[in-house]
């Protein structure tokens, strides 16, 4: 497979990714948090609390698309093994770890506030766990990249 071909599969993936997360913060989200705030009128002040929360975990999934995208984009220029792309996976493995890390400590302090159930809080390690796959993921292939592109480095200096 060429790297322009591999190229454009991962951007296809990425935009298909992206719609899910634009429906999952813009459509879903909204639609669950109506739906409970007229099902149950008792927990109709958590409402917007919610919202916020779970709008502000998308900030980093976006920006994390975003940095994919251009590692994708230079895959395509045959530039996959470079110390940008090192570093633009090192960026997107902090990103989930601090954004897993915020959706933890967000369920606690809404738990701690009243405004969680510890059902709720316990489902939510779950994707506390995907989330630092994801970062543990991008750290590894940050590490291989980095060792690659030196590896490349010193194979173009001695040719």
């Amino acid at each position: 497979m060429s790297q322009h071909k591999l190229s454009v599969y991962l951007k296809a993936v990425l935009a298909g990714i992206g719609v899910c997360v634009l429906a999952v913060y813009l459509l879903i989200l909204p639609r669950c948090g109506a739906f409970f705030r007229e099902s149950y009128p008792e927990f109709a002040a958590w409402h917007w609390p919610w919202m916020v929360f779970l709008w502000v975990t998308g900030i980093p999934v976006c920006a994390a698309l975003a940095l994919a995208w251009r590692i994708a984009a230079r895959i395509g220029e045959d530039r996959s093994f470079t110390p940008e792309n090192a570093k633009l996976l090192q960026t997107v493995s902090w990103l989930a770890a601090g954004d897993t890390l915020y959706f933890f400590i967000g369920n606690v302090v809404l738990l701690l506030l009243g405004m969680n159930h510890p059902g709720i809080l316990l489902g939510s390690l779950l994707v506390c766990f995907a989330g630092t796959a994801v970062a543990v993921a991008a750290a590894c292939l940050s590490h291989l990249v980095r060792k690659a592109a030196d590896l490349q480095e010193q194979s173009d200096l001695t040719v």
